[in-house]
């Protein structure tokens, strides 16, 4: 166990050390993707929230479940944080070059990293929830993981686990609730308030063509 935190600390310094011999305006952009990823992924929420209001209620539960899969996730690894109180290693490692941007409080423990377990959880529920995203948002939350090593604030070890966590928080929340999400979808659907039905969508069936047998017959003149 030592070994590894050992190997962490060494990569740590190396990733600082390669953060402080980049340009300002990629230190910047750094900065910057640490938080606007987080944005960027609640866009993608939004976007696949409206997008599956005319598919099944099973992708409208998906939609949904996404953005609560994420936020358990969050809290998930907050709750170990609170477990394991590491401290960051803008202070605790010897040696190290500042850090890019204020480093946290004492008491704002470093293990794991919610930034990654959030990045985590948001690409595995929306790689769920939207065929073929998963290219997209498993790059973004690793460039997210890996911009809270690169502005100093956390541990390889902190963003490795908190990716993992979050990932598998929120696979496992999605396959447990998709079916009483998808049944609540369906009551919705069906429901009398227009706001309602709005926000679940009306599903395929309000946009699908009519069928032949559903189309009144045509009366036949006589000649």
């Amino acid at each position: 166990m030592n070994t590894l935190l050992d190997l962490s600390d060494r990569l740590y310094l190396d990733v600082a050390d390669f953060a402080h011999a980049t340009p300002h305006w990629f230190q910047w952009l750094a900065e910057v993707w640490t938080e606007a990823g987080l944005l960027l992924f609640g866009a993608l929420f939004l976007a696949g929230w409206w997008r599956s209001r005319e598919g099944s209620s099973r992708a409208m539960a998906l939609a949904l479940l996404a953005p609560l899969a994420t936020a358990f996730g969050y809290v998930v690894s907050e709750a170990l944080k609170s477990l394991v109180d590491e401290d960051r290693p803008c202070r605790a490692v010897v040696g190290a070059p500042d850090s890019l941007i204020t480093c946290p409080p004492y008491g704002d423990w470093s293990f794991p990293s919610n930034h990654s377990a959030i990045a985590g959880a948001a690409a595995i529920a929306l790689a769920l929830s939207w065929r073929g995203i998963v290219w997209l948002t498993v790059p973004m939350a690793l460039l997210m993981a890996f911009s809270r090593v690169f502005v100093g604030v956390h541990y390889p070890h902190d963003v490795t686990v908190g990716l993992l966590l979050g990932g598998l928080v929120a696979f496992l929340l999605m396959r447990a609730a998709v079916r009483p999400v998808g049944a609540l979808v369906e009551t919705a659907r069906s429901s009398r308030s227009s706001a309602v039905v709005w926000c679940a969508g009306r599903g395929p069936r309000a946009h699908a063509p009519a069928r032949a047998e559903d189309l009144p017959r045509a009366r036949h003149g006589a000649y």
